[in-house]
Formats: C-alpha cells, structure tokens, sequence
C-alpha cells in the first residue's frame, strides 16, 4: 500500500531535547516484506476450537497504560506518528462539497504551519493516511488531495448496516473503484456471525476483494453487533481467509465501538495468521478514538502484541475526526506549555 514518504519512525531514540531527532524518515517503499493478502482457502478447522477468556483479555488491557508511560519528546513523536496513521474521515448525513474539501485540506495540512515550526519538523511533510468519505463525496475528495500520497477511501456495501442486496453491494464497490477511490471499507453480513455460517461469510467476503480489484480493502466487522469475543476473533480469521487486507473493528455507527479488549483481540488473530502465512494483514481502530490518551494505549498494544513494523500506515490505521483536533492542541500545549482553547483547531 503507497503511503506518506516521510514518517516518525525512530520513536524509542532521545538525542538532544528536539522532537525532529526523533523522527527518522524512510520511504515507505523501503518496506519490502508487505506482500497483499491474496486469501487462502476456507478451513474451518482454523476457527472452531477458537474461544476467548474475556476476563484474561481485560486484564491484559489494564496493563498498556500502567506498564509504559510516553512523555514529553516522545510523546510528542508518538503523536506526530499518530497523525499519519489516520483516516480523516466524515461520514455524516448532511455532508456537504464543501464540507469535504475543508476537511482535505486539513489532510493536507493537519496542524498549523507555525505549529510545525514551532516543533522544527517542517522536513517531515506531515500529512494524515487517509480521507474517508460516502461515495458521492469522492469527487470532491479527489480534487483537493490529488498530486499527494494522501489515499483515498470510500465506505461501500451497503454501510453501515450492509444489508443490501449482494449484486448492489458489489456494484457500489465498482462504482467507488471507478470514481478513483484505491480504499474501500466493506461492511459484513453480521448475520453469518451470528448464525454461525462461516463459509457464507468467506464466500461474501472473497468476492468484495474480487471486486475491489488494485484498491486495498478495509473490512469492517462491527464488534459491537457481534455478541462476544469469541465472534469476533472467528469473524477475523475468516475476513483475513478471505483476502482483506485490513481487518476493522467499527462502522462508527454501533452502540459500541471500537474498544481495546476487542482491538486485542483481533490483533492477537492478526498475529496467528501471519505465524501461519508469513502475510501481514493491517489493523484499523475505528469509532470512539476522540483524545490523544486513547491514542497512545492504542499504539502501544499495536507496539507490544504485533511489533514495531505495524506502526505504519500500511498496517495500522485510527478511524477519526475530532482525534486529530485534541493532538494539535496537545502539540500546541507541549511547544508553548498553555492548553488553547478546542475551538483554535477545527477540522472541517
């Protein structure tokens, strides 16, 4: 997956008291290993002696903040990372053009120049992963980050409930790749999840990738209308069966979002698949990320269970909007030491 050239890299390195040295920049191109999902065949054996502790899995997340503390210039590193792992994103019913464009433009530019040289990182470029919008907000997307690495993203099959009927769900997957969108992010037939009917979902699954052809597809699997965690954990394996490229946990649209047990849980399944194929697959945290906190205790379980390299782009992702406003400002706190107010950074 092409993804911003320049990006915070060395986020462990202290020399000197400046935020730039620590920040390495490496092409993404350098990454050689992310060969695609191209899918493997169904095997139900791989999932039916899967089942989740949940108790153990909340235990575990109760460590990430208390285990690891990120301050100060690291802080600020892991913050500038976390804005290009992002996918801006509206998704709303009165999305408007304009709307749109003022939101690309924050992709383009996702904290304010004297900010950025406040920090001394103008070399780094920075810009957001991802917009992502409603298919008919494609157009005006394009226009506005086109001659940049900034991706392209559409919600498709039927989003947020994906019941629509199949052979429209797959048209809207074309007409997305046509308007130029290179990310698509499918929702699943929750119903195979929760009747059990695993090689139904493979099947649906395997034919979104079809169709999304070059484009990289994001699956959505709705944690929140699941049920339970073990659900969750055999939904995944089967969506990386099928060919996703990422694997997400939320339409933003459920009850519940995107929470940490559940993330765990599928980047725990994440971890098994590469053991077994040797492919990575990308993670996409989505809904309920809103403040820098939750940001960080995010990166730092992708640090701890799947290691350095999934602190990418190309294989981590925060689903978010008003994320992006609470790291300027805490950039903001940490060049000048005073807390300014939300309203000095908007993001559309």
């Amino acid at each position: 997956m092409n993804t911003k050239k320049n990006s915070t890299n060395n986020l462990d390195s202290l020399e000197d008291n400046k935020i730039i040295n620590l920040v390495d920049s490496h092409p993404i191109e350098e990454y050689k290993d992310n060969i695609r999902n191209p899918g493997i065949d169904f095997r139900l054996d791989e999932i039916s002696s899967i089942s989740i502790n949940k108790s153990a899995v909340e235990r575990r997340c109760s460590n990430y903040g208390t285990r690891r503390s990120i301050k100060k210039d690291k802080q600020a590193a892991w913050l500038l990372k976390a804005i290009s792992l992002m996918d801006l994103t509206t998704l709303s019913g009165d999305d408007t053009d304009a709307r749109v464009k003022r939101l690309c433009r924050k992709a383009k530019q996702p904290i304010s120049s004297n900010l950025e040289k406040q920090l001394g990182v103008q070399s780094l470029n920075l810009s957001v992963a991802a917009v992502c919008v409603y298919h008919d907000m494609l157009s005006a997307a394009k226009n506005i980050i086109k001659d940049t690495n900034i991706h392209l993203a559409a919600v498709s099959t039927g989003f947020p409930a994906g019941l629509s009927p199949l052979p429209l769900r797959l048209q809207e997957i074309q007409y997305s790749v046509d308007s130029g969108a290179n990310e698509i992010d499918i929702v699943i037939s929750r119903r195979h999840v929760l009747d059990g009917n695993w090689e139904a979902l493979y099947e649906e699954v395997k034919l979104f990738r079809e169709k999304c052809g070059d484009a990289h597809m994001k699956t959505i699997i709705a944690t929140g209308e699941l049920g339970n965690l073990t659900n969750i954990a055999k939904a995944s394996q089967i969506c990386m069966m099928a060919g996703a490229d990422f694997i997400k946990t939320s339409t933003g649209k459920e009850p519940t979002n995107a929470t940490l047990p559940v993330s765990l849980v599928m980047t725990r399944m994440i971890r098994d698949f590469y053991t077994e194929t040797g492919i990575k697959i990308g993670f996409k945290a989505a809904g309920g990320i809103s403040d820098t906190k939750t940001a960080l205790l995010y990166m730092t379980m992708i640090r701890e269970e799947l290691g350095r390299r999934w602190l990418e782009p190309d294989l981590f992702r925060f689903g978010a909007s008003s994320l992006l406003g609470d790291i300027e400002r805490q950039l903001d706190h940490f060049s000048s030491g005073f807390y300014s107010a939300p309203y000095r950074h908007p993001i559309a």
